[in-house]
């Protein structure tokens, strides 16, 4: 099987042909030549206006509900949403029944997506179970192919446990995701606490009880010399906190959500059940704050948090409405519209090289001879988000209907190809 790309501008700040508009011939999975005025009577010619080509993008936090919740999501249809949103890896939580927490399980993720356009990777649990009691065999599982190690949507809330966590993984060179969240602080808060949950009547989630948990983790890094990510980080001191610990020399790195980097609690004023989200969303000064931390580099990647919920479960009171959206068609769209002083180069290196070098995935290259990880998109492209739009089994998405800069054109992985 032959791909011809046709004229694409590259993006690949680690290649020889970085900023330069070339052909590309994929031949069997395989980058057979790069340069002017290519043919090939055998190949699928793919072309378009303005079409840029970089290395595949690493999605490091989604929900794929599969095994136990299939009616919301599975590894399918989470790979076609992965796709048609850009990525050809995804890193998925173990939050699912049973939780991916042995041997087993890590198995079962690979041997089901292991013949796909988008390599699914999966994210170990921490403890037994998801209970945050009892260290989960993560050696046996690391060995099976868990990339990283966490509870997922189940923050760690013993100190305890995370620093045996921290101090187990240190020996694999493996790092924990941690969802920032002080539940005994939380945990009947429908949204940020402030103005806005004030205004509405709504019980409040405190920034600190993200900044809190933070702060506990990254002094547990500290003295236990091991790697953590914080993904999903939502408040500007959360982001001064981790800024401060990198100066440090502490080994943490962050991620952020395409809604909490363009949507603010104000947004909850129409009680859209699509907004509650845990985090939450928060204040625009949040928002603002965070945007600022893409651009200086103090957010190192990007995390969709796709998490499907079928229509019963957002089509009910606000109180009772389940938290989470599905991400990974839109995340560019997001990203390009909400952060237009960020660089097309920057934004790629965050959503490619950047999440592969922070969990040791091995490194991808656009030059002739490697196989072929690209992603292929249109940056400048304006686009309104439909549900049509939407290859995931769920639509809760706030972004329906809206308008969007930036589209994915097709993904290629190997001897695999979404055009």
């Amino acid at each position: 099987m032959q791909i011809l790309l046709k004229s694409v501008q590259i993006v690949a700040p680690s290649s020889p042909f970085h900023g330069q508009q070339q052909d590309i011939l994929i031949e069997n999975g395989i980058i057979r030549q790069i340069g002017k005025d290519i043919s090939s009577a055998q190949a699928q010619v793919v072309t378009g206006k303005n079409l840029h080509v970089s290395l595949g993008w690493t999605d490091i936090f989604a929900h794929f509900c599969d095994p136990g919740q299939e009616y919301k999501e599975d590894l399918q249809s989470g790979v076609a949403a992965a796709a048609r949103g850009g990525y050809t890896t995804v890193l998925i939580v173990p939050n699912t029944q049973p939780a991916l927490h042995t041997k087993p399980q890590i198995e079962y993720v690979l041997s089901r997506t292991r013949n796909s356009v988008v390599q699914v990777l999966p994210i170990g649990a921490v403890t037994k179970n998801l209970e945050g009691t009892s260290l989960a065999e993560m050696y046996e599982m690391q060995q099976a192919g868990a990339v990283a190690f966490s509870d997922g949507l189940k923050p760690i809330q013993s100190p305890g446990i995370m620093l045996k966590a921290l101090q187990y993984v240190k020996a694999v060179n493996g790092t924990i995701i941690q969802l920032p969240d002080d539940l005994s602080i939380s945990a009947h808060g429908l949204m940020h606490e402030g103005i806005y949950s004030t205004q509405l009547g709504m019980p409040g989630k405190p920034a600190i009880a993200e900044e809190l948990i933070i702060q506990r983790d990254l002094d547990l890094a500290q003295y236990t010399d091991s790697r953590i990510h914080f993904t999903g980080i939502s408040t500007r001191k959360s982001a001064e906190l981790i800024a401060n610990a990198k100066g440090k020399g502490i080994k943490v790195t962050c991620s952020v959500t395409p809604y909490h980097l363009s949507l603010t609690d104000a947004h909850l004023m129409t009680y859209d059940t699509h907004l509650k989200l845990n985090p939450p969303l928060r204040s625009a000064e949040d928002v603002k704050a965070l945007q600022e931390a893409v651009k200086t580099g103090v957010i190192d990647c990007f995390a969709t948090h796709h998490l499907p919920q079928d229509w019963d479960a957002k089509q009910v009171e606000f109180e009772y409405a389940k938290n989470g959206m599905i991400g990974l068609e839109s995340a560019f769209g997001v990203f390009r519209k909400h952060l237009p002083e960020v660089s097309v180069e920057r934004l790629v290196e965050m959503l490619s090289a950047q999440p592969r070098k922070i969990f040791n995935l091995p490194e991808l290259s656009l030059t002739e001879g490697a196989a072929a990880n690209l992603t292929l998109f249109d940056p400048e492209e304006d686009w309104v988000l439909t549900a049509a739009h939407l290859a995931s089994r769920s639509k809760n998405s706030a972004y329906i209907g809206a308008e969007l800069k930036g589209s994915v054109k097709g993904t290629i992985n190997g001897q695999y190809a979404q055009l």
